[in-house]
């Protein structure tokens, strides 16, 4: 076999006299550079006499997957012999990020792996850039998701993560001069070595269809087209624990069976195959676009697959007999705990209702009283566009039997109402679960989980308070206890510990400790050195290395050139307008048309920043597609300009996901997290950022407001509306009483002056305007924000040059940190809402 060597000082022994063996469970760098060239040459996926970066990745990825099978084999037989209650958190979205990294982390075995590569003539960071995140998600709802699973592993939390096998995930973004292109992610187009196909876990899943009433009474759903589910298993490892969780994808399929051949051979290739083009468009696409009948259908399809499929899964599971004894359905919600994540698995309370009931015989009380007790709801969102409704005719059509249960569930809630609270019989009509609007009926998914489940979280304080308040307000006042908040977290092992190993290093040394990655509250302990000048000095330099790291990366993707002792300013996240990735530009605007006024004396007394901005916009909202190609133009402009580029640059940086924030995060010195207040349930990237010594500038949204409460208030900018007075301030606008600052207007007259472009802005920038109306009356208060948002920047700008404060400020951040850990999220899910226990394998 041939191999290219590099010479490198670790390696001892060249590539070829590397023997060829199985080592599994190897742990020696030589044992493991063996097992890696055992998996290139017996695991074949390539020609044999290629053994290059991609090669490599592969057969090391196996190499580190035989590891990860020999504990997910050991987890799984003994929460098997202990039979725990377990937990099921089903989502849409898993933004994994790539694996590599993370599971040698977590194993513990880098630099035994970084050895054994440099022995195959290879360098780590090399081999791990060649893999390509799982394309199985989109923004915060998805990475939160994925950084559950690692709080549950490294916790030793009996749990399974459930989702969708997406071959070409939401969509890989391009920049060009027309602005955002889409293209499908090609993470699947070779093969991921991380997935375990389970050819023995398949399930059917029916659509369509009619209810037969059998002569007992019982109703049964029949004909329709049946796919089968198809489970891939990926191996979710905890930190430094034995505890290997699964998350656990489907495919869909349709059997051999389901093939024409007389179609076929009578040339009628697309009929006779026309089953199995159905089951590819599933899993095909996250959220496909849904403005068309035929989009809304696939979108139901898909929510309605990933229920029905892990619900049997969890069924057959609790189905097991224990010591031959049979269980009792009342058990059921003594083991099983169902998590939805967001609205999307609603259809997880109707389908379990169906299961129990026509295929487990169970009368409609029994029925009820196990689903109520094992599935809670987790809202993400007070957005009225996101709170999903779905056309009761499509839900007829596609889901007839499911169709019936909600109405019988809408049915007895009504009843409930009238006979208990009839104090609340004139909101009936709001809180319901059908809407019956004769122009459009529809199912409300979130009041149907309101009413079935055990328990409604929020994910911030401030958000779970508007959810009591205001969007639940009347549910509340029927089961007082129903609602509670679980401020989100983020796994510190992926999002400090393994991406940014300089500033890590630099903790565990003052804190003398490594303890901090699994007990992140003892981040406490930096507060003591914030003002210890060998401390800033070093924090300073891990920070420096950071924006080299990143400064090259801008380079590479882009072919701009940044200056890593500008301030790194970086705002990155779905592209929405209550985000407000244009307030962002705007003032970017206002600086840059500021600086072409100053002389060059006064420009050398400003601070000079580098703006970068990241995200996706969804493929069909055109808004904010017009943002990024705003973004993109000012950048065109201002980086070219010779007067300005030393002082400010804009940046556009493309096809965000997990890989690209591991290296914007620590590299970022100011962060922008600025959504109209009452608008982000909570934010996540706000919380990485902040653990990685990033200073946030924000409103008091989301979890921005715990953040500034732990990591201090002058350690924060603070500007624009709060939450409570946003509704008045949208009154007076309709009213004709905005006044709008000159310096707002004069940012948006040079926009449309031409300066950045011919490309028609006023489509987006008529958004702002105006009084009330469609698209129009500025909804989200970028006018009324601005004035605050321009005097906040000009405070972080003072704030920059004096280099000792900024520092301390930057350890203060991390120092606040401890509290957005998500392992303290998901210990409180576990005593307070699934009442699950750890399960360490011994």
């Amino acid at each position: 076999m041939e191999t290219t060597t590099k010479s490198n000082g670790s390696s001892n022994k060249t590539p070829d006299k590397i023997p060829v063996a199985a080592h599994p469970l190897a742990e020696d760098p030589t044992d493991i550079a063996s097992n890696i060239k055992y998996h290139s040459q017996y695991s074949p996926h390539f020609s044999p006499i290629k053994f290059e970066p991609e090669q490599a990745y592969y057969a090391a990825a196996e190499s580190v997957r035989d590891r990860l099978i020999q504990q997910w084999n050991e987890t799984y037989l003994h929460y098997h012999k202990v039979d725990p209650k377990q937990t099921y958190y089903l989502s849409m979205e898993f933004l994994q990020g790539r694996a590599l990294t993370n599971a040698i982390g977590n194993l513990d075995i880098q630099d035994a792996y970084s050895s054994a590569l440099n022995k195959l003539g290879h360098e780590l960071e090399e081999i791990t850039e060649q893999e390509k995140d799982m394309a199985l998600g989109n923004g915060g709802l998805g990475r939160l998701a994925s950084c559950f699973l690692d709080s549950m592993a490294t916790l030793n939390l009996p749990a399974w993560g459930y989702g969708l096998r997406y071959r070409y995930g939401l969509f890989k973004q391009s920049i060009s001069k027309a602005g955002q292109e889409e293209m499908a992610e090609d993470w699947l187009e070779k093969f991921s070595p991380w997935e375990v196909v389970r050819h023995d876990v398949v399930f059917p899943v029916r659509f369509f269809g009619r209810v037969e009433v059998l002569p007992t009474g019982s109703r049964k759903w029949v004909d329709g087209e049946v796919l089968q589910a198809l489970a891939y298993d990926i191996p979710i490892p905890g930190y430094k624990t034995k505890n290997t969780n699964s998350l656990r994808l489907w495919e869909a399929k349709a059997s051999a069976r389901d093939f024409n051949l007389f179609q076929f051979n009578d040339g009628q290739y697309q009929s006779a195959a026309e089953l199995h083009a159905r089951a590819q468009q599933i899993c095909a696409v996250l959220y496909p676009g849904d403005a068309t009948e035929e989009g809304k259908l696939l979108r139901l399809k898909q929510q309605f697959f990933l229920c029905s499929a892990s619900l049997q899964d969890i069924i057959s599971r609790f189905k097991e007999r224990k010591e031959g004894r049979k269980r009792e359905w009342s058990e059921f919600p003594t083991k099983v705990a169902v998590q939805l994540n967001d609205t999307h698995p609603t259809l997880a309370i109707p389908e379990l209702m169906r299961l129990l009931m026509d295929e487990e015989g169970l009368g409609w009380d029994e029925a009820w009283d196990v689903t109520s007790r094992s599935i809670a709801y987790t809202n993400h969102t007070v957005l009225p566009e996101a709170l999903e409704k779905w056309s009761q005719v499509v839900m007829s059509k596609l889901l007839p039997r499911h169709m019936e249960i909600i109405e019988e569930i809408d049915k007895r809630f009504i009843a409930m109402i009238k006979s208990t609270r009839p104090d609340l019989e004139n909101k009936i009509s709001d809180m319901r679960i059908l809407d019956h609007n004769p122009n459009k009926p529809v199912v409300r998914m979130a009041n149907l989980c309101v009413v079935s489940g055990h328990t409604v979280n929020g994910v911030a304080q401030l958000h779970s308070d508007i959810l009591k308040a205001e969007l639940f307000a009347d549910y509340v006042s029927i089961w007082p206890n129903k609602f509670q908040n679980k401020t989100n977290g983020i796994t510190p092992r992926r999002w400090l510990r393994f991406c940014s190993p300089e500033l890590s290093q630099i903790i565990t040394k003052w804190l003398k400790t490594d303890k901090w990655v699994t007990n992140l509250d003892l981040l406490v302990g930096l507060r003591e050195f914030a003002d210890n000048p060998e401390l800033q000095a070093e924090w300073e330099s891990a920070k420096m290395a950071n924006k080299q790291r990143l400064a090259q990366y801008i380079l590479k993707v882009t072919g701009e050139t940044i200056d890593p002792n500008t301030l790194f300013d970086i705002q990155v996240k779905r592209i929405h307008e209550y985000k407000r990735q244009l307030l962002n530009i705007l003032g970017a605007v206002y600086r840059y048309k500021k600086l072409k006024e100053m002389s060059p004396e006064e420009r050398k007394a400003t601070t000079p920043r580098t703006i970068m901005i990241g995200g996706k916009a969804f493929a069909t909202y055109t808004n904010a597609k017009r943002i990024v190609k705003l973004v993109d133009d000012v950048g065109a402009v201002v980086n070219t300009d010779p007067e300005v580029n030393e002082y400010l640059k804009v940046v556009f940086v493309p096809n965000y996901n997990v890989s690209v924030a591991e290296v914007l995060i620590p590299g970022s010195e100011l962060s922008q997290h600025i959504s109209t207040a009452g608008m982000e349930a909570s934010g996540t990237s706000n919380m990485k950022f902040a653990l990685n010594g990033c200073l946030i500038i924000g409103t008091l949204d989301g979890a921005n407001v715990e953040i500034r409460e732990e990591v201090g208030e002058d350690n924060f900018f603070l500007f624009g509306a709060t939450a409570d007075e946003v509704p008045k301030l949208r009154k007076d606008r309709e009213n004709g009483l905005f006044k709008p600052d000159p310096r707002y207007e004069e940012a948006k007259e040079f926009i449309r002056s031409k300066a950045f472009g011919n490309y028609d802005y006023n489509p987006l920038l008529d958004s702002l305007e105006g009084n009330s109306g469609y698209g129009r009356g500025d909804y989200f208060l970028v006018g009324h924000d601005f004035p605050t948002y321009i005097d906040i920047q000009a405070k972080v700008d003072e704030a920059y040059k004096d280099r000792k404060r900024w520092i301390k400020m930057s350890i203060l951040s991390t120092a606040g940190s401890g509290k957005f850990s998500s392992d303290r999220t998901i210990s409180q899910y576990a005593k307070e809402i699934w009442k699950i226990e750890e399960c360490p394998v011994p």
